[in-house]
């Protein structure tokens, strides 16, 4: 009896292939490619510069089992269906697996998911298209066009500077933003103001004002005489209640998440990182076994730039919000949403599969990371497309014969989008709501307590990485698949570390931009780097052939890169050496630069290989065993604290730990402080939490202060990871 022929699926992911599998039945086998099968050879440049940029594209090594399984499938198969992600890069792997399986891409062979349902799948699979070119060949230029970059400029700084670095196009770019915020910041000079506010009551109406003008002039107090005279005008003075402003202000909700808003917003919220939050946006795209339903695609497709939103979705959002909180919170239209200019719109935003699936139901099928994240892209979604918050406003001037005051206030009085979600802020501190006083025009109005307080203006802050991927999108650069890679390059290379969620440049991160800025100024100009993507995108819409970006990218570059050569001296990276002598040989060791940040290694690599960790010890004992704790690095660059004695014992925080106890319960208190620059103890053990506050003016040591780390958990088990490795030297020099 003839074997039964069976329907093949061809996804990117095993993970994908088990949830649409459930979906399809059994009629259909569903295999996973496990990203792409075929690509450039790693070896080599692999563009034919001489023949018009043809790209030589290679099986992927270790993908012949995949591809031998697959082939397999298809001999047997009546029809192939290729349902690689929804993207340009998805796209190109499933043209690639087309020409490995002998299927003409013009054939009806391309189904595509914007989300991981049951109805989604089955939808799909009955209206197949042919491979779209214009995406692949958009894919195939990006490709080439960063093969002749990465491949050209790499071995240079390889041969002029040390082994190991790149200069990606993209990498290049973000690397100078935060080189160049820095020097902002270090050529910053503060500014001194002064500000002068005043406790005032009328009518019994207690309100607090700030002064505005002093005789008829703006009050601009750039120094403590200025702020002593204002004072003089003020005393003595009789105050009256000179104009009242009463306003209404509106607060519209921010549309659904685009890749670019969730990292940035999982980056504030849940101190993710742009890779983790891309990780787990992935697994919950993909498919999570829920209890009694079995395994469910949670979000929609995770790459898009675009706030569109299918009608389907927001009819079940709309309905959803008037039978959960009422009328007043639906607006009589669907709230609409400009999409950015340079934004592709080829996939809807990132929404719930199904509103009805709230966090808090199926909290117990997530894990906790995936919760957040759900919850996060659950709750920006319901709120999108509720009404809008609405405040009362006051503005009013309280004027002497020499001062005026102003004050301002506002006071929510219908919550609106607010009752389910705020966007988060990066730097800017969130509006205060006030009790507005009910003040009247010709009232008078009595002093009370008068402060000056000096200021000094501030240097723009360093870039965290949710405000690195906002400038990226502003200006162009990348796209939304692009960030988290870009970002975990820059600093695994060593260019940028992080230090309390800021972004900062290493001298090398330095010295490869002042380098690619005096050679090849424009793979770091952020305005080239912006046409070149806006060059890629019209390849898209084949509006411009992709051998023609590429051809009049290049004939500049090649020039250019000739002359790099000849000229760039060889650049020594002096090592910094150590007081600690080899205990093997006897040289100094010195101090080098690996994924756990600083170790130390002997100068006689690699005829010496010894290595040491750098140990950095703060002054609490471990609460433990009371020996000493060590700073140290987890895989992912982020900083915690274990007991020196390790693995003997197996003491680990993430929060800086204070040698204080706990009153309550007796556990060892942590440091906590938030973005405003406010500090406070808090108890280790989550069952008490006691919290206590801490004032300026305490006597607590200036390291600590400076050494308490933003707590950001990855997982345990990779500090613990990095914790083996670290303690027993197990280092590489790199070389």
């Amino acid at each position: 009896m003839a074997e039964r022929k069976h329907k093949l699926v061809i996804v990117e992911s095993p993970a994908k292939a088990k949830t649409i599998g459930k979906y399809l039945g059994r009629s259909y086998k569903v295999e996973a490619s496990n990203g792409h099968v075929r690509d450039l050879p790693k070896s080599q440049m692999g563009v034919d510069v001489n023949a018009d940029f043809e790209p030589k594209y290679i099986t992927i090594r270790g993908r012949g089992e995949v591809l031998a399984r697959i082939k397999k499938e298809a001999k047997n198969a009546s029809l192939i269906l290729l349902a690689t992600d929804p993207d340009r890069e998805g796209e190109a792997i499933s043209w690639h697996l087309a020409h490995l399986l002998g299927i003409q891409p013009g054939e009806p062979c391309r189904v595509t998911f914007q989300e991981i349902t049951s109805k989604a799948i089955k939808a799909a699979i009955q209206t197949p298209r042919p491979i779209d070119m214009s995406l692949v060949n958009a894919q195939q230029a990006r490709r080439v066009l960063d093969r002749l970059v990465g491949y050209s400029i790499s071995p240079l700084l390889w041969a002029k500077i040390k082994k190991g670095l790149s200069g990606g196009r993209v990498q290049s770019v973000a690397t100078r933003i935060i080189v160049d915020r820095e020097e902002e910041i270090e050529s910053f000079i503060p500014v001194e103001y002064w500000d002068v506010e005043a406790d005032m009551t009328s009518g019994g109406q207690a309100f607090h004002a700030k002064l505005d003008t002093v005789d008829g002039s703006k009050a601009k107090l750039t120094g403590e005489a200025g702020a002593k005279a204002a004072l003089d005008a003020i005393e003595g003075g009789s105050f009256t209640v000179k104009s009242v402003k009463i306003g209404e202000k509106r607060k519209t909700p921010a549309p659904p998440f685009t890749t670019s808003n969730m990292q940035q917003e999982a980056a504030r919220k849940l101190r993710f990182t742009t890779a983790k939050t891309m990780q787990i946006a992935q697994t919950l795209y993909e498919g999570v076994d829920l209890e009694g339903e079995g395994t469910q695609g949670l979000i929609s497709y995770i790459r898009t730039d675009s706030t569109r939103v299918s009608d389907e979705a927001l009819a079940a959002v709309r309905e959803e919000i008037g039978n959960r909180y009422g009328s007043p919170y639906l607006p009589e239209k669907p709230n609409e949403f400009k999409t950015r200019k340079r934004a592709q719109d080829a996939h809807e935003a990132i929404r719930p599969t199904d509103i009805a699936r709230k966090p808090d139901d199926i909290k117990a099928s997530l894990t906790n990371d995936q919760y957040k994240l759900y919850r996060l892209v659950y709750l920006r979604f319901l709120s999108s497309q509720m009404s809008p918050a609405l405040y009362d406003t006051q503005t009013a001037c309280i004027a002497s014969e020499r001062v005026e005051f102003r004050f301002y206030g506002e006071h929510k009085k219908f919550a609106g989008f607010t009752a389910v979600y705020e966007e988060g802020v990066d730097d800017e501190a969130p509006g205060v709501d006030t009790k507005l006083p009910r003040l009247t025009v010709g009232s008078a109005a009595s002093l009370g307590e008068v402060s000056s307080e000096q200021h000094f203006t501030q240097p723009p802050p360093r870039y965290t990485e949710a405000s690195l991927v906002r400038a990226l999108e502003e200006k162009g650069i990348g796209r939304p698949s692009t960030y988290a890679p870009t970002i975990s390059t820059i600093v695994a290379r060593g260019y940028v570390s992080r230090d309390k969620s800021r972004l900062i440049p290493t001298e090398l991160g330095r010295m490869i931009t002042a380098l690619m800025c005096d050679y090849f100024k424009d793979i770091v100009d952020v305005e080239f780097t912006s046409e070149m993507e806006d060059q890629l995108d019209r390849v898209e819409d084949e509006s411009l052939p992709w051998r023609n970006v590429i051809r009049t990218f290049y004939e500049n570059f090649h020039h250019v890169l000739e002359i790099a050569e000849s000229s760039i001296e060889k650049v020594e990276v002096k090592d910094e050496v150590s007081d600690v002598p080899c205990d093997k040989c006897g040289a100094m060791m010195v101090y080098k630069i690996g994924r756990f940040g600083k170790f130390l290694a002997c100068p006689r690599f690699p005829e010496c290989r010894n290595t040491k960790p750098v140990f950095v010890y703060i002054t609490t004992p471990c609460p433990k065993c009371g020996a000493r704790l060590l700073e140290k690095t987890s895989r992912k660059g982020n900083r915690f604290y274990s007991c020196e004695r390790y693995p003997d014992c197996d003491f680990i925080a993430w929060d800086f730990p204070l040698p204080d106890k706990c009153p309550q319960c007796g556990t060892h208190m942590v440091l906590k402080s938030n973005r405003k620059g406010a500090r406070w103890r808090l108890c280790a053990n989550e069952q008490c939490r006691y919290r206590e506050e801490i004032i300026d003016d305490e006597a607590k040591d200036d390291q600590d202060m400076e050494d308490a780390p933003s707590a950001d958990p990855d997982d345990v088990n990779d500090a613990m990871d990095a914790d083996a490795e670290q303690t027993s030297g197990q280092e590489t020099d790199g070389e």
